[in-house]
């Protein structure tokens, strides 16, 4: 399924913007919280950008072959990206929150303190 372009702009586009918020946290821009909040984002985004690629290229061959493939690619690269960040930074949110999240990661923060 995953292959080729779809692929590599899914892997750019999540591990740019994961490289960012890295530095963001080092720099002391960004929280931990924020920071897992965005890790997620841009794993989903990442999976996004590469379904909706993927599909995006499907849907624009059916509809118009050659230009059509590349208006749906792009298109649905963005529209995925658009989706998959939504869904992560609930997901990710939803993970600070939980009670159970924190009592596994607290002996880790004390343990690398």
């Amino acid at each position: 399924m995953f292959q080729g372009g779809s692929l590599w702009a899914g892997l750019l586009s999540g591990g740019m913007s994961q490289l960012q918020d890295t530095k963001s946290l080092q720099q002391g821009q960004l929280g931990r919280q924020e920071f897992t909040a965005r890790t997620v984002e841009n794993v989903t985004g990442a999976v996004g950008v590469m379904a909706g690629v993927e599909y995006g290229a499907v849907l624009g061959s059916a509809l118009l072959p050659g230009v059509g493939t590349v208006v749906g690619a792009t298109l649905g690269g963005f529209l995925g990206d658009r989706v998959g960040r939504i869904v992560g930074g609930q997901a990710g949110s939803m993970i600070n929150r939980s009670q159970l999240v924190n009592k596994v990661a607290e002996p880790i923060k004390e343990a690398v303190q």
